[in-house]
């Protein structure tokens, strides 16, 4: 693995020549792909001949995305950066870069595919390397590499983390997202191990636990959602205006901040219905609502139902 020596055309480059512009400048507006990250905050599949839904085409979001080829060879192109990967080949794209993943042999390939976002992957402790800090120091970074080769990094550790993924993804057990969640924290930190091999300093993400871009809003909001939460205070915290704060966070994440902070608490209510006793007056209480009847009108709003007829109607036994 690494940059081949083999000629191929740069399919990002024949998309940027189609406009007559250059390929950063034509295809970032053309190319954006869309991704609920309301409703997907973690996103994990595989992707082999027989999945009809492969991307073709060049492609970037706000997302990081992180794949792993299982079988087969592909062709793999990120900005100005191409590779073939192997079996047991690693890669990472990050937010905002134009990238695509073309299979060698149409008729023989398989590979995981994990889209998060980095700032979800909140970790405790003042001098905890953070994540997302480190994330972007590696997408500034001419050391960092995008493309990993199968002896550079744990192979079984790689497909636990996407078997792992993809299955509780698709089944949503009794805490599942903090199992991808683990999984997650874990492949990240295998990769910045590596990317500090390769000379990238860390030093500068220990220690940020305030982060105020728009990129870490919702990693403040998540950890704050059960306390009282305003738009104008995010936007002041990210040292914005409203109304550049708000047309930002809605261009990034596909809903109003104020819809998001909305979600993140009516998630959490769920998790309480569906796994614990709670009444309803702890429950709003626990998750940031004024009270059971500002709890019971979004929730409604955004199940259809209400809390109760939620609870009854997910009801399951113990296992």
């Amino acid at each position: 693995m690494g940059a081949t020596k083999k000629s191929y055309i740069s399919i990002i480059a024949i998309f940027g020549a189609a406009s007559g512009l250059s390929p950063e400048r034509s295809t970032m507006p053309q190319l954006f792909e869309y991704i609920d990250t309301l409703n997907s905050p973690y996103e994990a599949f595989w992707v082999d001949s027989h999945n009809i839904n492969d991307p073709t085409r060049p492609h970037w979001h706000y997302y990081v995305e992180v794949i792993y080829v299982e079988i087969g060879e592909l062709y793999a192109e990120c900005d100005d950066k191409k590779a073939v990967l192997h079996p047991g080949d690693c890669a990472i794209f990050h937010a905002k870069m134009i990238h695509i993943v073309t299979p060698a042999d149409p008729k023989n390939y398989r590979y995981g595919v994990i889209k998060f976002d980095v700032s979800r992957l909140n970790t405790s402790g003042s001098f905890t390397p953070r994540l997302r800090a480190v994330t972007e120091a590696a997408r500034r970074s001419t050391q960092a590499s995008l493309f990993f080769p199968a002896e550079t990094l744990d192979r079984r550790l790689l497909s636990r983390v996407f078997n792992t993924c993809v299955d509780e993804l698709n089944n949503r057990r009794f805490g599942y997202d903090l199992v991808v969640h683990s999984n997650l924290c874990e492949l990240m930190v295998a990769l910045s191990r590596r990317w500090r091999e390769e000379g990238l300093d860390t030093s500068c993400s220990a220690g940020i636990s305030n982060g105020t871009g728009i990129e870490s809003v919702t990693e403040y909001i998540d950890e704050h959602s059960a306390e009282p939460l305003s738009v104008e205070a995010l936007a002041h915290r990210c040292g914005m205006s409203y109304s550049y704060f708000a047309k930002n966070f809605r261009q990034m994440y596909g809903r109003s901040c104020k819809e998001y902070i909305e979600f993140v608490r009516v998630s959490k209510a769920e998790d309480l219905l569906l796994f614990t006793d709670f009444d309803l007056t702890y429950i709003s209480l626990e998750t940031g609502f004024a009270d059971c009847s500002h709890l019971i009108k979004v929730f409604r709003k955004w199940k259809g139902i209400t809390p109760k007829q939620y609870k009854l109607a997910h009801s399951r036994p113990q296992q």
